[in-house]
């Protein structure tokens, strides 16, 4: 594989070796080092252009905005702050109220059916403070005096910028702020200011935001001052707030409270708020509300841009080289590694990288398994064509008949190396299909001694069988397969008592070390050479002198391996000591092979 991060050698000689190439290196590093700036600004526009368009960027990035829009939202709505602006303003209201009524009855002064204030003292007064003569006066004789009224209701309602009006015991209205100019007791038409077009959807949505269940306020006629409730509450002696939403939706709160002399209600007064002053304010702390969710939100953005960034990136990074595994199946590619996040990205990561060693493991070994069953099967075809070709030739008996020998065996081993090879190719299959299920193994081992010595194979060999445990009720369980544990174990049997000699005994052994089981098989034959100690369980490899050339496929132990491999466990062979020979070496006193599975 070649290395392109790795520099040509040759090129690199040769610009050092080179004056004007390490001028031209030199003039060309400053302009270079200008420029990176702007590749990185050019880089970081790529990575945040590829990360809007990426499908799982955007739904982070909208699912955190529609939870703080939600929360947002929820605070405007829900806000309390308005309600308790509100309930404030009344208080206020009420309190203003109580005093200026008090000081108009107060300070009045006697005269012919009126009553008259001093505007003078009326500032000078305190709440509670009264001032004149004794009341020794009816009522009746003390009506109030718009002309006289005014100029005092005036100096004490502009600077609060609120909206009063005097009516009479009967309802009537006496005086209102808004038209101080006149001041007569006449039908004063009620303000015409109409919202224009352009305003009424703002209207719509304040409306729809401040109304809730508050009643819609409405401009009566001078008189019909008990049309209002607080009015007419007043009338009767008792102080009262009300709170409304006007066509333009703005809070109206009013409060109206008697004017009272001697005991006797000479009127009410009523005060409540103008335009939009509540308003206001309330917009003013949902603006600086909106102020706050428009900072989180900007924060929130690039939070959601840098947790997509550690989420799509490598995700996109893992899914561009499944891909490319997918399109060059031969061409080993890297997964990349994320494994070192301890989160769910470095465990797909370590997943895929697994996967695909074992792919290109598979598919490594089935490459192999065709080359090795193509040679295979390409030697005894080859005899076969020899044999065929030559039949013709042949001159006498006796040589077609050792010509039909060669075709008989030739044909023998075809059809026993296709039976292996179809058994070997699908053994990962049948694997993979079935299900792994709780195996005895007491029960299959004492099964498949039984069978053997009944049938013993072709060979006058015995197996005895042992299990070493504290107790015979033992058990020796693992989790497989127990028709290909079995072919395991009548494999390693059948391979023992072919090398072993007539009238020779086959010893199995069945133990727990520690957490697995083992199963040990031991014979009394020649045992194996080193250097094949490993190759035995290779492909195709026998080693057997004694017996003559293509009566192995070579296989079983090679499946067995595969077996033993599927299960978890493992599978070697080696030799077992004997007493030492005259001149002192250990001899070898047969073989012995060791399968370990995990116990159950």
């Amino acid at each position: 594989m070649l290395d392109r991060t790795q520099p040509d050698e040759n090129q690199s000689a040769g610009d050092v070796a080179s004056d004007g190439g390490l001028e031209h290196v030199a003039e060309d590093r400053p302009a270079a080092q200008g420029w990176q700036p702007l590749n990185w600004l050019k880089r970081a526009g790529q990575f945040f252009f590829a990360l809007s368009f990426s499908s799982l960027t955007r739904r982070i990035v909208s699912l955190n905005l529609a939870g703080l829009v939600a929360l947002v939202a929820s605070i405007l709505y829900l806000s309390q702050f308005r309600a308790g602006l509100i309930d404030a303003r009344a208080q206020s209201l009420l309190v203003q109220a109580e005093i200026i009524a008090g000081a108009i009855a107060a300070s009045a002064t006697v005269q012919t059916n009126t009553i008259t204030i001093d505007p003078d003292r009326l500032l000078d007064l305190k709440p509670g403070e009264t001032y004149g003569g004794p009341d020794e006066y009816s009522p009746l004789d003390f009506p109030i005096n718009p002309e006289r009224v005014a100029p005092v209701l005036r100096t004490l309602i502009s600077p609060t910028k609120t909206r009063a009006r005097i009516y009479d015991p009967n309802g009537s209205l006496l005086l209102d702020s808004r038209n101080l100019e006149n001041v007569l007791r006449l039908n004063l038409p009620p303000p015409a200011d109409k919202p224009g077009f352009v305003e009424r959807g703002m209207v719509a949505v304040r409306t729809w935001l401040n109304r809730g269940d508050l009643p819609l306020y409405r401009e009566l006629g001078p008189e019909n001052g008990n049309g209002y409730a607080e009015v007419s509450d007043a009338l009767q002696g008792q102080k009262r707030s009300m709170v409304r939403v006007n066509a333009r939706g703005e809070v109206i709160v009013s409060v109206a409270v008697p004017v009272l002399r001697s005991r006797a209600i000479h009127g009410a007064l009523m005060l409540s708020t103008q335009g939009d002053d509540i308003d206001q304010m309330v917009t003013a702390e949902r603006l600086a509300i909106l102020k706050v969710g428009g900072v989180a939100a900007a924060v929130m953005i690039m939070l959601s841009l840098l947790l997509a960034s550690t989420i799509a990136g490598p995700v996109r990074r893992l899914a561009d080289s499944a891909e490319s595994v997918r399109r060059r199946i031969k061409a080993r590619i890297e997964i990349p590694d994320f494994t070192r996040r301890r989160d769910e990205i470095g465990h797909l990561s370590g997943a895929l990288r697994d996967m695909t060693s074992a792919l290109y493991s598979r598919i490594e070994a089935i490459e192999m398994f065709a080359a090795d069953v193509a040679h295979e099967l390409k030697n005894p075809l080859t005899s076969l064509r020899s044999a065929v070709e030559t039949l013709p030739l042949a001159r006498n008996e006796n040589s077609r008949a050792r010509l039909l020998e060669v075709i008989e065996h030739d044909v023998k081993r075809l059809d026993r190396l296709i039976s292996d090879i179809s058994d070997a190719s699908r053994l990962d299959a049948e694997l993979q299909r079935q299900d792994a299920v709780p195996v005895d193994l007491r029960r299959l081992l004492t099964t498949l001694v039984s069978v053997a010595n009944e049938t013993k194979l072709g060979h006058d060999v015995a197996v005895e069988t042992r299990f070493e445990g504290r107790s015979p009720t033992d058990a020796f369980a693992v989790t497989g397969h127990d028709s290909r544990l079995g072919q395991v174990v009548s494999n390693l049997l059948s391979n023992a008592q072919s090398f072993s000699e007539a009238g020779s005994k086959v010893r199995l052994t069945c133990r727990r070390v520690r957490s697995e089981i083992e199963i040990v098989v031991d014979d009394d034959g020649p045992g194996i050479r080193d250097d094949a100690l490993e190759r035995i369980f290779e492909r195709f490899y026998t080693d057997r002198p004694h017996q003559g050339f293509g009566q192995n496929s070579g296989l079983g132990l090679s499946i067995s391996k595969q077996i033993v491999d599927a299960h978890g466990g493992r599978i070697w062979a080696e030799n077992r000591a004997g007493p030492l020979d005259a001149d002192g070496a250990p001899t070898v006193a047969g073989a012995r092979f060791v399968v370990r599975l995990p116990a159950l």
